[in-house]
């Protein structure tokens, strides 16, 4: 599973409308420690303008924005949910994604893949974007 090649993704085209189309992302697994891809990705994410919500099991604030625990904790409207867990959770997080029904944008981090979690949410009507960085993308198309 972990050498899965993503057969539900989004083109340049739809990543740009997403970006701009997008306020708020949730970012699962989001590390309090700087060294980590989750948070520079994180960082970048709110320097460039989006507000990022942590979803991290610890701490109280990361990055100056209080932690959730869930997303269904959480009691506001999410855009997108950019995933930095391993491929076997994140079924479980798009099925949190599903229960909540006011996500646009599932993204899954550069080698995260799951096929049948990402057609569930895709048939949930939301955009799917896998094995694919937020800040690299971002960067390069604006």
């Amino acid at each position: 599973m972990d050498c899965e090649f993503p057969s539900v993704n989004s083109n340049d085209k739809e990543i740009i409308e997403i970006f701009k189309n997008t306020k708020t992302i949730a970012i699962a697994g989001l590390s309090p420690n700087e060294e980590k891809a989750s948070n520079r990705v994180a960082k970048y994410l709110q320097n460039a303008g989006f507000k990022i919500v942590p979803i991290y099991p610890k701490e109280d604030t990361i990055l100056g924005e209080k932690v959730y625990r869930s997303l269904s904790e959480i009691p506001f409207k999410i855009d997108m949910v950019d995933i930095f867990r391993k491929s076997d959770v994140i079924a479980s997080v798009i099925d949190e994604c599903i229960a909540r029904g006011d996500i646009n944008t599932v993204w899954t981090q550069l080698g995260l893949v799951n096929n049948e979690a990402a057609q569930k949410a895709s048939d949930a009507g939301m955009k799917v974007v896998q094995n694919k960085c937020t800040k690299i993308e971002h960067a390069n198309l604006f």
